[in-house]
């Protein structure tokens, strides 16, 4: 276990806040509570690190604008009181995120959006480009689409699967809450804060209350099956109080607060084995003798310049082999162009991409994000 905060050395974070800290009691937005989450995060990035936002807040945003005193029951009228409150929280972080000299984009995602290859990889693409220029993501289900993410509040699912989305070394999931206890503290005065366990442990499940139980919406449970996903992509997780001052400053500084899940493997390892064992392979492109050594050399990306043959039929997004001129596999990775693509710019420079297709997803065949060998 870790003596002192994960957060410390992590490069790249996923910062989950949920509605009970960006919103007046579900009446509306706190907006004094978004400037300080910005301002923490400002912070953050001052420091070289990539931070992506996870919030919550549409609904209850949504609703204040509309007048509604109560949370509405139909699904309709949740989605409509989505795609109202979107606009005020879009505007609300970047408004914010402004006073201190950044700027923030509004993300929707679903669950089907990063289940689907095509958009995993358009949606990944997005977001690290929204990092490289130095903007913070804020992520939100699309709720004004979906029907199951809004009857189960689910955004510590979404949160875990963005972490795994963009390779983030942490999640940290901020909610009203100090930990995780032995037992709900509210019924058991006898509960203990569980400092530090290891995410997946099936013990921390029976303690969140179980996945059939009435706290298993929204509650605990999620969070804790939410550090079990993240943790497959080797991210660690930490579930605290988003009401201790400064959380995320202390975080970093190394401050141990609230319940710290360790994964077992660290990022790369599990998104090498994620790549060489779990997917199946859709196709192979064949390789000239300099890009099987630069790939075998490491780090390197595979252009098409270096492709000599595309075999079978396979889609943007799609897990393909890469073979030497004798037939061994070298690597293998998510394809960025469909094989009718990849025949036409195979043995061409990147610069030439546009100008035979039409457009350019990526100026590589393989990214080495993408990339594991073999």
């Amino acid at each position: 276990m870790h003596s002192r905060s994960v957060v410390t050395d992590a490069r790249r974070i996923v910062v989950k806040v949920g509605s009970s800290l960006v919103t007046n009691e579900g009446r509306g937005l706190d907006l004094e509570a978004i400037s300080r989450w910005a301002g923490q995060i400002a912070s953050l990035m001052q420091t070289g690190k990539s931070v992506v936002l996870v919030s919550s807040g549409a609904i209850a945003e949504g609703m204040q604008r509309l007048g509604w005193s109560r949370r509405p029951k139909q699904v309709h009228e949740l989605q409509a009181a989505a795609a109202v409150g979107q606009m005020g929280l879009a505007q609300a972080y970047e408004s914010r995120f402004g006073e201190y000299g950044c700027h923030s984009a509004q993300v929707l995602l679903t669950h089907a959006d990063l289940a689907d290859r095509v958009r995993y990889l358009n949606a990944r693409s997005t977001l690290f480009t929204l990092l490289a220029f130095g903007v913070v993501p804020v992520i939100n289900e699309n709720d004004t689409v979906v029907t199951d993410e809004i009857k189960f509040g689910d955004n510590d699912t979404l949160g875990s699967l963005v972490t795994n989305l963009v390779e983030a070394d942490v999640l940290v999931i901020l909610t009203d809450q100090t930990g995780l206890f032995t037992a709900d503290p509210r019924r058991d005065p006898g509960a203990q804060l569980i400092a530090d366990a290891q995410a997946g442990d099936p013990r921390l499940e029976e303690m969140a209350g179980g996945a059939g139980s009435a706290i298993g919406r929204g509650g605990m449970i999620t969070k804790v099956l939410a550090a079990k996903r993240a943790a497959r992509s080797g991210a660690h997780t930490v579930i605290a109080s988003g009401r201790e001052p400064d959380v995320l400053l202390r975080l970093t500084r190394g401050e141990r607060i609230g319940t710290q899940l360790s994964a077992a493997v660290p990022v790369l390892t599990a998104r090498k084995q994620w790549l060489a064992d779990h997917l199946q392979l859709r196709g192979r492109v064949v390789l000239d003798d300099g890009a099987a050594r630069a790939l075998r050399s490491g780090g390197k990306s595979l252009l098409p310049i270096g492709v000599t043959e595309v075999q079978g039929e396979f889609a943007r997004g799609d897990v393909v082999a890469c073979l030497d001129t004798h037939g061994a596999e070298v690597a293998r990775g998510l394809v960025n162009y469909s094989a009718a693509q990849a025949r036409q710019i195979a043995r061409r420079p990147t610069a030439e991409i546009e100008a035979i297709l039409g457009f350019i997803e990526e100026p590589e065949l393989i990214h080495r994000d993408n990339l594991v060998l073999v």
